[in-house]
């Protein structure tokens, strides 16, 4: 592209690269180039492009999450499976936080700030990640994945209100929850290493859901709703009304949740 001062132009680059490593790199550019002033927020510019996919790698295979197959973490190819499927989440959140940069216009320029340091910080994570596949004897690619995450971002794709309470809130949120099982699980097999790396991408999630608590409380405060009852009516629409357990309570509450809204939410998963 031409102009490279151009925020949302650089982030659709990044969107559509199709390698994990060149679209990484493109990412950490950006939020360098963002950080030193050298990028500029356009408010006069075009609305979005649609996306119907952004750029990804021709493998893994896509499939409906009812074909993934559960394998024990007793074995390394059951282990390897499980970092990968957490690998590509994280490839996906790439993609998230970029959409969420080039999705939503005329916001300040912190919203955008914020997810540039997500999307750099989520491919720092896929990196980690595909090191720890790769000394196992795997790679990103070797087991097939669902596209849930990017499901829903189309879903949201409407409404960065929508986007903020769904994505971070719901399902990234989702992940703060579960992994401390994941860690008890590794440690029992004795897979410390992956432990270590699990336990620092745990403590940046809990930022990133945080930050997706914040923007989503300032959409509901421009808007005059009051955040928690939004939240539970948008899981009633979009989720069944239904969050999965367990909680995780301290982390959620790191993360912008209240002790109130939880406490209802639990309800709702009872």
């Amino acid at each position: 592209m031409k102009n490279r001062s151009d925020l949302f132009g650089r982030v659709l680059e990044a969107l559509a690269a199709a390698d994990p490593e060149h679209k990484i790199e493109l990412t950490c550019v950006l939020r360098a180039d963002w950080l030193a002033g050298r990028l500029r927020l356009d408010l006069a510019a075009a609305g979005p492009e649609p996306i119907a996919a952004p750029g990804r790698p021709p493998r893994p295979q896509l499939v409906a999450p009812r074909e993934l197959v559960q394998r024990r973490l007793t074995t390394l190819q059951g282990r390897a499976a499980m970092i990968h499927a957490i690998a590509h989440i994280e490839f996906n959140a790439i993609n998230l936080a970029l959409d969420a940069v080039y999705r939503f216009r005329g916001l300040p320029a912190w919203y955008y700030g914020d997810w540039l340091r997500v999307a750099e910080e989520e491919g720092r994570h896929f990196r980690m990640l595909r090191d720890r596949l790769r000394a196992l004897g795997y790679d990103y690619g070797d087991f097939p994945a669902h596209n849930g995450l990017w499901e829903m971002a189309e879903q949201t794709a409407h409404d960065y209100l929508v986007r903020m309470a769904l994505v971070p809130r719901a399902l990234e949120a989702h992940a703060l929850a579960v992994t401390p099982g994941m860690l008890g699980r590794l440690r029992a097999v004795g897979d410390l290493e992956t432990v270590g790396l699990l336990e620092i991408i745990l403590e940046e999630e809990v930022g990133h859901v945080a930050i997706g608590s914040r923007w989503f409380k300032y959409a509901c405060a421009q808007r005059g709703l009051d955040p928690e009852p939004t939240f539970r009516e948008l899981l009633s629409r979009y989720m069944r009304g239904r969050l999965r357990g367990p909680f995780n309570t301290d982390a959620r509450l790191a993360a912008g949740f209240s002790a109130e809204e939880l406490a209802a939410l639990e309800q709702l998963e009872a």
